[in-house]
């Protein structure tokens, strides 16, 4: 691997302009971080790395780099790009344990994290190194939440996520696991016990259904739970996978290595809608893909599909009369999740926005005074860098709050 790294490393041209820097969603410093690692500065490179984004060793493995960093390096117009992300991840991960714990005095106020997924993480992370006494309130046993729960492990190492657990614990943030707030505790609850602010990155756990006959037969699972404990499934030799994203491939992948023979993923566009990475990793898997196909029904005998085209109006519609019959043993679901909707329903103060996510202002604030959301409750699904760049912004928005409300 370091070999590796070097090599690529000396294949930066260190662009005055950057490109990399620009495609990259939190405009990771990229040449810096390379020339440093050049001249022997690893820590410092890790340390810059940490500092701009907490979850840098995370986002190095799972970020889409070819639609990012790698998507714009200049090196890729007329060759390969520089593989950016493995030299991230090399600084990252050699010097994780030795990351500089920023230690300020505690300001005496308190701050509420409920969920400890990706943009859980990075507000209690922020928040503690501001001073406030930082409680993460968490549904399952372990952090991680949609890194841990939905990438499979070829993809994450799950002991990355516990070394992030062991470095929150040594800053002095405290866990509250196998508790969700939203059942016989509240968020109001939280805020009379005196936290001065709450923040909400409950994720989008809540999977998107096709609304087709035949969805909640025994032989149909969903990505996000298949994708939460794949040992449990028993899914036979023929798979069927609705839906051509980066999960889709996660869920296909996973399926193959638990030992079904064949997985067909079922695209209704063109083309698959997953990186060209995962889809080309997905293929040399064994993957196979058929696209233009939409499904109608399913069967106790697999799923109906029927052809598509884009009309006039540039929209996918179904072709009548070309329904046919894919044979399978299990039909998985991944056309992405939404939120749940507990928070809502036990808390009347909050309120959703059009599209079924938590309704926020321009600084993340929800329309329940002092309570703040960034993730995929507030977007929807995305991408793990995605909640780090928001959350960042947010928790400077929590803390001014704060600041302005000690009293």
């Amino acid at each position: 691997m370091s070999v590796h790294v070097l090599e690529e490393a000396n294949r930066c041209l260190q662009c005055k302009k950057p490109r990399c820097m620009e495609g990259c969603p939190i405009h990771t410093r990229i040449p810096d971080m390379i020339r440093m690692l050049k001249e022997g500065q690893t820590l410092d490179a890790a340390n810059m790395l940490y500092e701009n984004n907490p979850l840098s060793m995370i986002c190095s493995l799972v970020c889409n780099h070819e639609a990012q960093c790698e998507g714009h390096c200049v090196r890729g117009i007329k060759e390969n790009p520089v593989h950016i992300s493995a030299i991230e991840n090399y600084i990252s991960d050699s010097c994780f344990e030795r990351l500089e714990e920023k230690t300020v005095p505690k300001n005496g106020m308190k701050a509420a994290v409920i969920g400890a997924g990706p943009a859980g993480i990075t507000i209690a992370i922020l928040l503690a190194e501001k001073g406030y006494g930082v409680t993460v309130f968490e549904t399952r046993d372990k952090i991680g939440g949609i890194m841990r729960y939905g990438i499979p492990e070829f993809r994450l190492p799950k002991q990355n996520l516990d070394r992030y657990f062991e470095k929150m614990k040594r800053m002095g943030i405290l866990f509250r696991p196998n508790f969700g707030v939203g059942g016989s505790v509240s968020i109001q609850d939280l805020l009379d016990d005196g936290y001065k602010s709450v923040f909400i990155g409950t994720g989008a756990w809540r999977p998107r259904r096709l609304n087709i006959p035949g969805e909640t037969f025994g032989n149909v699972q969903y990505a996000i739970n298949y994708l939460n404990n794949p040992d449990v499934y028993d899914l036979g030799d023929r798979v069927a996978v609705i839906g051509s994203g980066n999960a889709a491939m996660d869920v296909a992948r996973t399926a193959i290595r638990h030992g079904s023979r064949y997985v067909t993923v079922f695209s209704r566009d063109e083309k698959v809608s997953a990186s060209k990475e995962e889809s080309g990793y997905a293929q040399i898997d064994g993957v196979k893909f058929i696209l233009n196909k939409a499904p109608v029904r399913i069967t106790d005998d697999g799923v109906v599909m029927c052809d598509t085209k884009r009309n006039e109006e540039g929209k996918v519609e179904l072709i009548e009369g070309t329904d046919k019959l894919f044979e399978a043993d299990s039909v998985l679901i991944a056309v992405s999740q939404v939120p749940q909707d507990k928070l809502v329903n036990r808390d009347k103060d909050l309120k959703l926005n059009e599209r079924g996510n938590l309704a926020t202002n321009d600084t993340g604030e929800t329309t329940m005074p002092g309570v703040f959301a960034s993730g995929d409750v507030v977007t929807g699904a995305k991408t793990v860098v995605h909640a780090v760049k928001y959350s960042k912004e947010i928790a400077e928005a929590m803390d001014r709050y704060m600041q302005e409300n000690r009293e």
